[in-house]
């Protein structure tokens, strides 16, 4: 191109220097044949480029057939483009966002695949549009206008493609959008824009004048996953962006630059972050979105106003919402749950939150359900205005048309498509007819006419579907039967078949449950048939392969384990001689088994086949070794090939050469996604992952003696699959003659490979037929099928899509589609007369193998228990015989009967049978221990339930003479739990202040650290160097300075004495709001004292901090009432039973009174015998604690307890407490509980010493009657006294436990009310906890933001300081100047003119990333120094020292000039500096006065709360128990019945109240006196302060005037007074007068030399002006003579035009012979200008052709000085030389 350009200059040269016309005639020529060129190809290119921004034509320069992705096929293969022809699709790609559009109201677009879906809403015909890139579609547009739509591809560098409809022509491109994948686009309300939003890596929004195919706006959305871009539709200068975790608001900004994209991230504060997944914005500006837990959130600004859901807080959606539309004032949402809501629109736009949960409930105003299986994820509307119908996108698989008029004639949706949701599981076709059948995790089973494109039938199950297989006809002559499998490990054998004829025949075919099994934990993943259709394998993800019988019922034949989950099941086919299974493991695991002989494998215990013989494989990875061996081979033929092109270079080659890969074997192993066999035990191989883009071929090693976890086998063979490095093959499938084999790629293609017609072995992958159909990201192309008679394609994906392909031309298509469609199985007799088999609902159920498991052990305990009971009778029947035996033998007499040692046979029989009774003993106690320690743990549970749970058992006193009873209280032991919970607030409240502290740490940190000012290192003071001291001082002056600083020190000593004093003054100084100590005392003793009623009274009271009650103090005041009570319990339960043991005493006591009674009754005549006493007896309840529960009443309880457990009537009774009567009867009398307490009553017996009967009666028997009479009466009376104390006692004690009822019923009420306030304060807590928190908060940011503005002000005043200093540093600058102006006073003008001049400056360079802001301050140059710089373009613009001025000077003018900049430039920037933190700090300061404001809300808010919280606990009812006499009332006489308004006040407190009146006045009037004299002694002192400030002003005034008359300045005294004798100065002192004499001498010396370089100067000076003299006389001359010259020059021009004139005509034919060789090469250059520019090379730019330049004259050069650029003389004539 360079060189075509240089040629045309040369010959445009050429015809410029002859002067005439023809060469301009040639070049408007030219120029008129490149615009016409031009013209032609911009007709004909597919690119319109408008960079001028005007509209393009409206023709549709597109042609689609030139776009759309065509199917590749391998050069010289001969295989036809239109192989494959889409039929039909069964699906949609439902899971994809926005995935539904309507065009013109009745033509629905949706994506499925590489496809872009067409559908007719009426008569469900559908249209396909191919993708443009071959990698899928990414999303679609409707225009608002429905006349276009956009779609955005996929791929690398995808392309935007605006569709014209109904027409479907390409009417524009939109380029250079994404890098990858686009995720949205949407038109505005005008659709003049659209915006499109890519997709990771770029994740770029884009805002296109798409008619203009022009870029408008660009920038970065985000570095996160996008969903939706959306402009609004009340201000076209706003857009809204959403995605995972993020919503952002975009504004068209207007800035100097033009416009810009403004994005502001949306903050969800305290509301937790999700994804939106869609938005509606309002006229006002707010947003609605969705979330993922089904509420909506209300957005102003960039933040979360309120949280909109359902009346009491329940959720406004199940599941993820998403608003849609503002409809007649509803905003409209639908959500995953299938409903589509109304919610009133006014009322979310004035919703506002509350304090504690800052959401808004309100109810919607309709609602609809769709389906109650339906997730909905869009929904489009059609264009009508008054129309209410949408259609709406189920990601269950649907489409729905929904009519949202919410009236009672509002029919129900209707389902316009139905399909499977997900990736497509299985797949299978019929081999008898035209029908598939498909299952997914949707849990359905589809079975599909693909003939007639529609669905036949569809059955939902429990679970989803996993594997698929249709029954071959010598299974199932119908050709009806379906072997499915599913997640749970279920079989299910499913039976298809035409419901015509039948009585309920609902819809075309029906599919019916035949069998259903489960040998499976996990899902199934594939089932086939063994090739006679006699045995069915499945395999499973749990390592299992299971083998059944077919027949009418399908019975287990057995399984096996494999080492990996299983993949694929392939039955070896005809060909091959034994009937095998291979079995292809997900981990490269290959299995060979025989099939199984149903004969000779029965299940015995179990159904796992171990004889059954296997061969393993195991895939090791070859690619690596293949790619090296590749490039070893391309590196051998790239030697060879440059030995022959270069021999006498030999080293070359090797230099090039790089570095072999290396070997790599991935680990874990690449995954295999398919095989099938190739001859016996061989087969090949597709792997995924790194062993993808080959064909493996491999075969079973002769020795399988390896473990097979451990075995490294490597296929013997490959085939390399082209353009498939990283695409692997996932399904194969053949034809029914194997000349053709399908696969289906990972990409999501299908790709066909033409197979030997003779030959049907895979020899070579070469030629291939390959078209994209599924989805390029995540439609892996899993299942492909021919049709049984090979007409049909058949591919499902991942992506959920089901297409049809034909391999028949369109016109006998057409007559196959006028058939009736394919043949369903016609049903079986008496088919309507079975019942259905039962099936496995249950996830859960047992797998066939456990069920055996189950059965076996079953058996194994029924036939052990036979054993026992076998042997057991044995024993029985052996036992009885020797039983006889002895029985016979004590018959005999007894010469003749045999002893014991006689009957034992061998003593040895006897010891073993001891030893192993002994063993077995051990083994049982072993086996048994268990079991004790088990029932002892529960009887303590039990004891610690019952009797654990109280601190002492109820014991009840009896008085002895009365009934009178006194019981101790049941106490309940103290729980653990809440001191616990006591210790846990404990431990957390010592941890509150921690990030207090360390924040104060952290900013008294910030405080110390050292203050830094910026300056440079040359600014800022060194420390002094020390300096050795080389001059020594007299003695003299040594005193003078010891003597100085003894003085200096007595000074500071007597200076800090005096601070200290005044200090300790200023401390003990009150403050000025200070207050009296005693008077703040007698205020706290006031309130302590004094009760404050206003608690009761006054409704605006504030609560005190000290007195606000919260859940947890009010605990701990129960705990308290609950400890008091339990201490007076238990006081008086050891009081009573303290008189119970008195009791016990005084029985032993009157048992031998008694007996001493009987003794002296005894003795007396029977007229003088008194009758004795009743003795007292003791009850059970008294001693209930004390009576032991023996083993005796256990088992006695056990045995009621197995009787009562063998009544069937009672089963269900299974409590104890039943029991216990007929316990206590069956015990009764002497073995109840009277024994225990004569047990009890004979322990204090015992105790006593008794004397001898004999010796006590021996006594009495001496003593007289008298005195028996006498014994007699005191031993009655002393029984009498005994008794009468203990009742009394007794009375005392009941009196005591009546007195402590009252007070415990006072303190149940007291504890009741406290239990109401706890349930209030409960209530209010969490509301209070939340405003603490939020109070907290806006403290914690208040003292943050204090902290902030401190460290702001710092910094400022750092910045002012720095500002000050660089302005003295300026100044010092200007006076250096000055200063060296003073030697050179004749240069002083231009010397000021250098050094205010501002030179350009070269800018420091920046960081990385700081390019933009470099530009701004580029454009941003400040003009004044372009004007300085004109200023001085034509005197100094060069700053050269002039002649005359000392170039040292003038270097140093320059510098002093360096550095004013550089000043300049640092003071700028400190301004700068300092104005952004001013800005900074006016900001913290307004940001501070809002937080306290909303500090003060928030105090106001606690404060109404504990107001509020107090007014409840006001409002509870008290319980206070008084006496009629207790009351008194002033107005009435009589006692009202209604007491509510009456005050209750204890009398002592109210005459305390009386008394306390009179002190208070008394009080009042000393208060008022001692206010009167300290008012008085105020005014003393005010004035006497007046007085001394006077003195003090006047004392200053005089001092200063001594200072000025003694030192002419005012000094700081006590500084002076410090001040001592320094050494190095008067070292320093010594040092300069020495320093000053030899100075003087050397400036002597310099005087002299300085004369004569003056008088030397003088005479040089002479000389140069002489000089000068002469040089402006040649400079005058110089004039003269170029003046002259001009004028001869305009002469020789004027002779030389009319000697050209003249010219003789032999020149002239010479240049015209010149011409004509010329004009030959222009035609030459002509031609080849025209065939470049036929080739697109554009010679010449724009629209005229620019003149070449003229040859080159050189010009004089002259001496100037350097002037700016842009400023060069552009006067030609001066530029001419002549010779």
């Amino acid at each position: 191109m360079t060189s075509v350009t240089n040629r045309l200059s040369s010959v445009f040269h050429v015809f410029l220097l002859l002067g005439n016309g023809t060469g301009q005639t040639w070049l408007d020529t030219r120029r008129a044949e490149i615009a016409t060129l031009k013209e032609k190809r911009a007709a004909c290119d597919h690119i319109v480029i408008s960079s001028s921004g005007k509209q393009l034509s409206a023709v549709m320069p597109y042609a689609y057939e030139q776009l759309y992705s065509r199917p590749f096929i391998t050069p010289g293969s001969n295989l036809p483009e239109n192989l494959l022809n889409l039929s039909h699709s069964f699906g949609y790609d439902c899971r994809r966002r926005a995935n539904l559009q309507l065009v013109q109201d009745k033509t629905l677009i949706f994506i499925a695949g590489q496809m872009l879906i067409l559908f007719d809403v009426n008569t469900k015909q559908q249209r396909y549009i191919r993708s443009c890139s071959g990698a899928g579609i990414g999303a679609i547009g409707v225009h608002p206008s429905q006349e276009y739509f956009v779609v955005a591809e996929k791929g690398k560098n995808p392309i935007l493609i605006v569709y014209e409809y109904p027409s479907l022509q390409v009417y524009r491109i939109l380029r250079d959008g994404a890098e990858r994948v686009f995720s949205s686009v949407n038109f505005n309300s005008d659709g003049s824009l659209l915006a499109s939003l890519a997709s990771a890596p770029d994740y770029l929004l884009t805002v296109w004048k798409w008619r203009q195919e022009e870029v408008m706006l660009r920038c970065k959305a985000i570095s996160q996953e996008v969903f939706r871009v959306s402009f609004s539709p009340y201000d076209p200068g706003l857009l809204t962006s959403s995605g995972s975790g993020h919503i952002k608001f975009w504004r068209m900004a207007s800035t100097f630059t033009g416009l810009k994209l403004e994005g502001l991230i949306g903050h969800f504060g305290k509301t937790p972050a999700t994804d939106i997944e869609g938005y509606v914005e309002l006229p006002d500006g707010k947003v609605v979105s969705g979330s993922n837990w089904g509420n909506l959130l209300l957005w102003e600004g960039n933040a979360i106003k309120v949280e909109i859901c359902s009346k009491g807080g329940r959720c406004c959606h199940a599941g993820v919402v998403q608003p849609f539309a503002l409809e007649d004032g509803q905003l409209m949402t639908f959500g995953s749950d299938g409903v589509i809501r109304g919610w009133d629109f006014e009322t979310i736009d004035k919703a506002d939150g509350s304090v504690e949960s800052g959401k808004f409930e309100m109810e919607p105003a309709n609602e609809t359900t769709v389906w109650r299986h339906a997730c909905l994820s869009s929904i489009v509307k059609t264009s009508q205005s008054d129309s209410t119908v949408w259609f709406a996108q189920d990601s269950n698989g649907a489409i729905w048309k929904v009519d949202l008029s919410f009236t009672y004639t509002t029919p129900d949706p209707q389902c316009l498509l139905s399909s499977h949701a997900g990736p497509i599981e299985a797949l299978d076709v019929s081999k008898s007819s035209h029908l598939m059948a498909t299952t997914t995790l949707d849990r359905s089973v589809r079975v599909y006419d693909f003939l007639t494109k529609r669905e036949l039938v569809s059955s939902r199950f429990n679970q989803g579907g996993t594997a698929l297989h249709w029954a071959p006809l010598w299974v199932k002559h119908s050709g009806g039967l379906l072997v499915t499998g599913f997640e749970d490990g279920v079989v299910r054998l499913l039976e298809l078949y035409d419901t015509k004829g039948l009585h309920n025949n609902k819809g075309d075919a029906h599919i019916r449950l035949q069998q259903a099994f489960k040998p499976h934990n996990g899902p199934v993943t594939s089932v086939a048939y063994e090739r006679n259709g006699k045995i069915l394998a499945t395999g499973s993800s749990d390592c299992t392969v299971f083998f059944f019988t077919v027949g009418e019922k399908y019975e287990p034949i057995g399984f096996v384990h494999v080492p990996g989950p299983v993949q694929l099941l392939e039955w070896s086919p005809h060909s091959h001689q034994e009937n095998r299974l291979l079995i292809l493991c997900q981990n490269a695991h290959i299995v060979e088994v025989p099939c199984p002989d149903q004969n000779t494998l029965k299940p015995t215990k179990s159904f796992q086949l171990l004889e059954l013989p296997r061969r393993f494989f195991c895939f090791k990875s070859i690619k690596s070794q293949i790619k090296r061996a590749e490039e070893m081979a391309r590196r051998q033929a790239f030697e060879v090939k440059q030995q022959q092109v270069q021999e006498d270079h030999q080293g070359v080659g090797e230099e090039m050469l790089e570095e072999l890969p290396p070997i790599f074997i991935p680990n874990p192993r690449s995954p295999l996604l398919c095989g099938f066999y190739s001859r016996p035990g061989q087969f090949w191989l597709s792997m995924g992952g790194f062993d993808s883009g080959f064909l493996y071929h491999c075969k079973f090693s002769e020795s399988q003696d390896e473990n097979p976890d451990q075995r490294q086998d490597e296929p013997f063979d490959f085939l390399t699959v082209l353009n498939a490095d990283n695409d692997a093959i996932c399904s194969v499938t053949f034809n029914s003659n194997r000349q053709l084999m399908l696969c289906g790629m990972h990409s999501g293609s299908i790709r066909v490979y033409p197979l030997d017609p003779d030959n049907h072995t895979i020899t070579s992958m070469q030629a291939f037929w390959e078209l994209s159909i599924h989805d390029g990201t995540y439609g892996h192309l899993r299942h492909i099928r021919c049709s049984y008679d090979d007409r049909f394609v058949l591919t499902a994906g991942d992506d959920g899509n089901i297409f049809s392909f034909n391999l028949l031309p369109h016109n006998e298509l057409q007559k196959e589609l006028q058939r009736n469609g394919a043949v369903v199985p016609s049903p079986r007799d008496g088919l309507e007369n079975e019942d259905s088999a039962q099936d496995i609902d249950d996830p859960a159920a047992d797998n066939i193998e456990t069920v055996q498991q189950k059965l076996e052990k079953d058996h194994r305990c029924r036939e052990a228990e036979k054993k026992k009971s076998d042997k057991r009778r044995r024993l029985a029947e052996i036992r009885n015989i020797f039983k006889k035996l002895l029985k016979d033998n004590l018959e005999l007499p007894e010469h003749s009967r045999l002893t014991l040692a006689e009957l034992q046979l061998d003593a040895r029989f006897a010891e073993q049978a001891e030893k192993e009774k002994t063993w077995k003993l051990k083994e049982v106690q072993k086996r048994m221990s268990w079991e004790e320690q088990h029932s002892q743990i529960a009887l303590k549970k039990l004891q610690e339930w019952f009797g654990g749970s109280l601190e002492s058992n109820k014991v009840t006193v009896f008085a002895i003479r009365t009934e009178r009873r006194v019981s101790t209280y049941r106490i309940p032991a103290l729980a653990s739990v809440r001191a616990q919970q006591q210790s846990g607030c404990s431990e957390s409240g010592g941890h509150e202040t921690a990030p207090d502290e360390r924040g104060a740490t952290e900013d008294q940190t910030v405080k110390d650290a050292p203050e830094t000012d910026g300056e440079t290192e040359d600014d800022v003071p060194h420390p002094p160097v020390t300096r050795s001291s080389v001059v020594k001082l007299a003695h003299r002056q040594m005193e003078r300075l010891r003597k100085a600083a003894e003085k200096a020190e007595q000074a500071r000593a007597k200076i800090q004495k005096r601070k200290r004093e005044w200090d300790k003054l200023y401390t003990e100084k009150p403050q000025k709001n200070r207050e009296d100590p005693r008077d703040v005392q007698a205020i706290c003793e006031a309130r302590e004292n004094v009760g404050d009623l206003k608690l009761k009274t006054d409704e605006n009271f504030t609560v005190p901090k000290d007195l606000r009650m919260n859940a947890d103090k009010k605990r701990a005041e129960m705990d308290s009432l609950e400890t008091k009570v339990r201490e007076k319990q238990t006081e008086m339960n050891t009081e009573i039973v303290a008189l119970r043991d008195s009791k016990l005493r005084l029985l032993s006591k009157l048992r031998a009174e008694a007996k001493q009674f009987q003794r002296v009754r005894a003795l007396l005549p029977s007229h003088l015998q008194r009758l004795p006493p009743p003795l007292p007896t003791i009850r059970p309840e008294e001693i209930r604690d004390m009576i032991p529960c023996t083993r005796r009443i256990l088992e006695k309880y056990k045995a009621l307890r197995d009787q009562r457990f063998r009544h069937a009537e009672l089963e269900d009774q299974e409590g104890g407490g039943d029991l216990l009567k007929p316990l206590e009867n069956e015990m009764g009398g002497t073995e109840g509980v009277g024994d225990a307490a004569a047990l009890f009553i004979a322990a204090f017996e015992e105790g006593e010493e008794e004397e001898p009967e004999e010796e006590e009666a021996a006594e009495l028997s001496e003593l007289k009657e008298s005195k028996l009479l006498s014994m007699q009466e005191s031993i009655l009376e002393k029984m009498e006294s005994m008794v009468a104390r203990f009742d009394k006692e007794h009375s005392t004690c009941l009196q005591k436990a009546q007195m402590l009822d009252w007070r415990l019923k006072l303190g149940h009420l007291r504890r009741l009310t406290l239990y109401q306030e706890l349930l209030l304060l409960q209530e209010v807590d969490k509301r209070e906890e939340i405003l603490q928190e939020k109070l907290d908060a806006r403290v914690k940011e208040e003292n943050n933001l204090l902290s902030k503005l401190e460290e702001c002000k710092e910094a400022l005043e750092l910045k002012r300081k720095a500002v000050r200093k660089a302005r003295e540093k300026e100044k010092a600058v200007t006076k250096a100047f000055q200063a060296s102006l003073g030697d050179c006073k004749n240069y002083e003008e231009y010397v000021t003119k250098v050094f205010k001049r501002k030179p350009k400056r070269v800018k420091k360079t920046e960081e990385p990333g700081e390019g933009e802001d470099d530009f701004d301050d580029y454009e941003n140059w400040d003009g004044d120094d372009d004007d300085d710089w004109d200023a001085l373009d034509g005197e100094a613009a060069t700053d050269e020292c002039p002649p005359g001025l000392e170039s040292k000077l003038f270097e140093h003018i320059l510098q002093l000039r360096e550095r004013r900049l550089d000043l300049e430039e640092l003071l700028t920037e400190e301004k700068k500096s300092a104005d952004v933190l001013e800005r900074e700090r006016d900001g913290l300061v307004k940001k501070l006065n809002s937080v306290k404001i909303t500090r003060q809300a928030a105090e106001d808010d606690l404060e109404q709360v504990n107001r509020e919280k107090q007014q409840k606990m006001n409002q509870l009812h008290v319980v206070v128990p008084l006496k009629l006499h207790q009351i008194e009332f002033d107005i009435t006489v009589q006692v009202p019945s209604d007491h509510s308004p009456a005050l209750v006040l204890n009398g002592t407190e109210l005459r305390r109240l009386r008394e306390r009146v009179q002190q208070l006045e008394v009080e009042k009037r000393q208060q008022t006196e001692v206010y009167n004299q300290a008012r008085q002694q105020h005014i003393k002192l005010i004035q006497e302060r007046k007085d001394m400030n006077v003195e003090i002003q006047l004392l200053e005034k005089r001092c200063n005037q001594l200072m000025m008359r003694r030192f002419g300045r005012e000094v700081d005294l006590e500084v002076l007074q410090t001040l001592s004798g320094n050494r190095t100065v008067e070292e320093l002192k010594q040092e300069k007068l020495l320093q000053e004499a030899a100075y003087a001498k050397e400036i002597q010396q310099w005087d002299v030399k300085v004369e004569k370089a003056r008088e030397a100067l003088m005479e040089m000076t002479r000389s140069n002006t002489e000089r000068l003299l002469r040089l402006n006389s040649l400079f005058e001359q110089r004039k003269e003579l170029e003046r002259k010259l001009d004028a001869r020059r305009k002469k020789i021009g004027k002779r030389l035009q009319e000697c050209s004139r003249r010219a003789d005509g032999s020149e002239i034919w010479s240049l015209r012979e010149l011409v004509r060789k010329q004009s030959q090469q222009l035609e030459n250059l002509r031609r080849e200008i025209v065939f470049l520019s036929r080739q697109g090379a554009d010679g010449l730019a724009g629209g005229q052709t620019q003149l070449p330049p003229l040859a080159h004259v050189n010009k004089p050069t002259v001496q100037k000085h350097a002037r700016k650029a842009g400023k060069a003389n552009l006067n030609g004539r001066d530029g001419k030389a002549y010779d």
